[in-house]
């Protein structure tokens, strides 16, 4: 299951096992209508699972359920998007990609 921690100015979504933070998407609030996605990490063992992309996906599904734009500035949710046309409507700018 993914969580989120938001803050006034950054925030997370994260995924959990055993109380320890196994994958986790950190971003920071540009305005009142924008997230900067700055990072995507996943533990070692868990790498080629799909977990960063459903952080990406569940990111997306936040953006949209606020009115909320996305800057992909992480390498990883930068591919991400450019793979899934189906993620696409929630970025600034597709020239970002």
């Amino acid at each position: 299951m993914i969580k989120q921690e938001d803050t006034n100015s950054k925030g997370a979504f994260y995924i959990e096992e055993a109380n320890k933070r196994i994958a986790e998407l950190t971003y920071s609030k540009a305005g009142s209508n924008k997230l900067i996605l700055d990072h995507t990490g996943v533990d070692e063992e868990h790498r080629g699972t799909n977990l960063g992309y459903q952080l990406v996906e569940e990111a997306s599904k936040y953006a949209r359920q606020h009115n909320l734009k996305i800057l992909p500035l992480c390498p990883f949710a930068k591919v991400i998007y450019a793979r899934h046309d189906h993620l696409q409507d929630v970025l600034l700018n597709k020239k970002s990609l």
